[in-house]
């Protein structure tokens, strides 16, 4: 019986910690990012900006293998979803390599890097375990898909679909 109480613990924290939030938290919302102009910006602000639009957050880095290997899936993403606006977060170390990353992939869309990089503040407000990781909010700013990595492509086309 022990065992069984133990597993179930063990199952409700699991379940827990990976859940889909429809909201971020007021640490990640209060958190100021880098942005290319090297200004510091809040993420409520950035957010703001995207009211009445579908956004796909796309957290990345110019060093991380998988994320270059998505890059051509992002791509195809925003061929066949013009209306959707897409918002690049960087978890790089250096301002010059986010920019080179950029620049280098041709990443269409706005641009901000974490100050921190992936293991800080907002990093841990995001609950950001894996890049590259994809958060797709819908038109009345709630999160519709908050846990999807380079592999769950077909998740993130269907979400997109499902809010056209």
């Amino acid at each position: 019986m022990k065992q069984l109480v133990i597993l179930l613990i063990a199952f409700a924290t699991f379940s827990c910690s990976k859940a889909q939030k429809v909201n971020f938290s007021k640490e990640a919302l209060s958190e100021k990012l880098f942005a290319v102009d090297e200004s510091q910006v809040e993420f409520k602000d950035i957010l703001n900006k995207y009211n009445g639009k579908t956004l796909v957050i796309e957290v990345w880095a110019s060093w991380c293998g998988d994320c270059v290997k998505a890059m051509p899936k992002v791509k195809e993403l925003q061929a066949n979803n013009p209306e959707v606006t897409y918002l690049f977060i960087s978890a790089d170390k250096t301002a010059d390599k986010w920019k080179i990353g950029i620049e280098k992939h041709e990443l269409k869309g706005d641009h901000f890097m974490m100050n921190d990089g992936m293991k800080g503040v907002f990093g841990k407000a995001i609950d950001l375990d894996w890049i590259p990781r994809y958060i797709i909010i819908d038109k009345t700013g709630k999160i519709v898909l908050y846990r999807a990595i380079e592999t769950d492509f077909d998740k993130i086309n269907e979400t997109l679909k499902s809010l056209k």
